[in-house]
């Protein structure tokens, strides 16, 4: 089962800044390092950017098939 969406918005940037933290902590080469795909940092500086513009569109999306059907 999922968590509830207030639980997600408050553990979804706790997880990912404590990846942030980890990978600028375990990697010597941090702010260069966050470029390639290949290291951990790069992924820990995605997620945040990525919930909230999935969060966005499908809100986007949602909000078009209601504004389509009450039309």
């Amino acid at each position: 089962l999922l968590p509830s969406l207030p639980t997600l918005t408050v553990l979804v940037p706790l997880l990912s800044l404590a990846g942030l933290f980890y990978s600028a902590s375990v990697d010597e080469t941090f702010p260069q390092g966050c470029t390639s795909t290949d290291s951990l940092c790069f992924y820990s500086l995605l997620l945040p950017v990525t919930i909230p513009v999935y969060v966005f569109f499908h809100l986007w999306t949602w909000m078009g098939i209601k504004l389509f059907r009450h039309n």
